[in-house]
C-alpha cells in the first residue's frame, strides 16, 4: 500500500514537473518570438527613407552677387579677398521655420555656402572674407543658405565663376561651366544626438532641370538607391550610427551618367550618440 502511494505521488510529481517544463518552454518560445518580432519591427523602422523637405521660406527674391575679385584672373596664389553683395536676405539671422528644430541648425544663422571645385563647402556668415586659393584653374560656386543649411534655389541666389590663379595655369578639370552640372552641399561632417535622426540631402544643379522624363539625380545612401526627379531638398531618415556614405550622380533619362567632373561625387559623414 505504501509502495502504491509512493508510485502515485511520484507519477503526479513527474506530470507536474513536465507541465512546468512545458510551460516554461512555451514561455521561452513566446519570448523569443516577441524578441524576433521586435527586431523585425526595429529593422523595418530603421530602413533608410527619403522625403521632401517642405515649409521653408522661399526667399524667391534673394540675390547674391560677387564684387571681389572683380575678374576671374588672380595674379598669384595665397589669400584672396572675396566680397559679395546680398539683397533681400539677412546673413546671420535665424531662418523662421519649424525645419530649424527638425534639422541640424547653425546658431550663427543664415550664411553663404562657398564651394571650390565641388569640394566640401565653407560657411560664411558675413559678406566679405578671405580664402586661400592655390595656383590653377578653379571653379567657384557660392549660394545663399538658410540657417539649417538648405540652399536658396533661384536664378539670382547663386554665383558661378572660373578663377584663374597664377600665370598661364592649365585647367586640369576641363570643366565646361555651361554644361549640366551637379554641386554637392549636404549632408556634411559629423552629426550627434537628435541631429542624427533627420539629415538633409541638398545639392545645386546648374544648366539643367530635373524631371520624370529628363535628367535626374541618383542618390545612393549606404548602398540604397533613390532616383530624384525634383530639385528640392530631402530629409534622410533611418540612418544607423557610425559612418554613412552618400553618393550623388547626375544622370540622363536613360540612367547614364552625364559627363562632367562634378557630376559624380561621394561623401562620408559620421553619426554619433
Amino acid at each position: 500500500m505504501k509502495r502504491s502511494k509512493l508510485y502515485v505521488f511520484a507519477t503526479v510529481l513527474a506530470v507536474a514537473s513536465c507541465f512546468t517544463a512545458c510551460k516554461e518552454e512555451k514561455k521561452s518560445e513566446k519570448n523569443e518570438a516577441i524578441e524576433t518580432e521586435n527586431q523585425m519591427v526595429e529593422k523595418k523602422e530603421t530602413k533608410i527613407t527619403l522625403q521632401k523637405l517642405e515649409d521653408s521660406p522661399a526667399y524667391a527674391d534673394a540675390v547674391l552677387s560677387m564684387d571681389k575679385p572683380k575678374s576671374g584672373k588672380i595674379n598669384k596664389s595665397g589669400e584672396v579677398d572675396f566680397s559679395f553683395t546680398v539683397k533681400n536676405y539677412e546673413l546671420g539671422a535665424q531662418t523662421e521655420s519649424s525645419n530649424a528644430d527638425l534639422l541640424a541648425n547653425s546658431g550663427k544663422g543664415q550664411h553663404i555656402h562657398f564651394i571650390v571645385n565641388n569640394q566640401p563647402y565653407s560657411a560664411h556668415y558675413e559678406s566679405s572674407f578671405k580664402k586661400e586659393i592655390p595656383d590653377g584653374v578653379h571653379h567657384l560656386v557660392a549660394f545663399l543658405s538658410r540657417s539649417y543649411h538648405e540652399s536658396v534655389k533661384n536664378d539670382n541666389s547663386v554665383v558661378v565663376e572660373k578663377l584663374v590663379v597664377g600665370n598661364n595655369p592649365t585647367d586640369s578639370l576641363e570643366m565646361d561651366m555651361d554644361a549640366p552640372t551637379l554641386i554637392y552641399s549636404r549632408p556634411k561632417g559629423e552629426y550627434s544626438g537628435k541631429d542624427t535622426k533627420n539629415l538633409m540631402l541638398d545639392f545645386f544643379v546648374l544648366n539643367t532641370e530635373l524631371s520624370e522624363d529628363g535628367n535626374k539625380v541618383r542618390a545612393t545612401i549606404n548602398g540604397e538607391e533613390f532616383i530624384l526627379t525634383e530639385w528640392v531638398p530631402y530629409v534622410i531618415k533611418g540612418l544607423p550610427k557610425g559612418e554613412v556614405t552618400v553618393s550623388l550622380e547626375l544622370i540622363d533619362s536613360d540612367g547614364n551618367l552625364i559627363p562632367g567632373p562634378f557630376n559624380k561625387v561621394t561623401r562620408n559623414v559620421t553619426l554619433k550618440d
